[in-house]
């Protein structure tokens, strides 16, 4: 005989739809995916208000200028010549009393001495940076008396001297100078301070 199987219509069956259920546990964050594409640029914004202002600039200066009214006949192997007017003293850099300029400002610094010879006496002088000779001022014993000059650059550090001496060999050595006319002066200027 024939197998008899029950065939069930689920269409029938089937009931009214539910309502939705509360929502679940949300899931593990998935893998980050590749950036999009730039998007088109945003229009101008407005001009923002002016910042506080700035330190004004710091310029540094230091410069001299000095001279001596009374002649001078060296007395001793060395002797550093002194100064007795003022014509420029920036900030006090050069001490009248030694005769010496003090940098205070590192940099490259000029340098010029004139001096005026005596007649028949030598001028021999010396440009000093601390202890050491830099540059030379020199005439011989003539019966005519004439202007020498000498200029240098100098790197000068922190705390360092320059001066002139005379320096007295054998001959007489001697600079003339009157009280009217200052014949003797000594200069110097900062050119360009060093970069910090």
């Amino acid at each position: 005989m024939p197998e008899v199987r029950t065939y069930i219509n689920m269409t029938i069956l089937k009931g009214e739809k539910g309502e939705r259920g509360d929502r679940g546990t949300p899931g593990k964050a998935g893998h980050e995916g590749p950036p999009g594409s730039v998007g088109p640029t945003g229009p101008k914004g407005t001009k923002g208000q002016a910042g506080l202002p700035g330190d004004p600039c710091k310029t540094q200066h230091s410069a001299f200028s000095v001279g001596r009214r009374k002649s001078l006949h060296s007395v001793e192997y060395y002797q550093a010549l002194v100064f007795d007017t003022v014509f420029v003293n920036l900030q006090n850099h050069f001490n009248m009393f030694q005769g010496k300029f003090h940098c205070k400002v590192p940099g490259v610094y000029f340098f010029n001495v004139n001096i005026h010879t005596w007649n028949f006496k030598e001028t021999y002088l010396h440009i000093m940076k601390n202890e050491v000779q830099q540059a030379i001022v020199y005439a011989q014993p003539s019966d005519r008396s004439i202007m020498q000059s000498q200029s240098m650059m100098l790197e000068l550090d922190l705390n360092d001297e320059v001066w002139v001496r005379l320096y007295k060999r054998e001959r007489e050595n001697a600079i003339y100078s009157d009280d009217v006319d200052i014949y003797i002066t000594f200069n110097g200027y900062l050119i360009m301070p060093s970069v910090e």
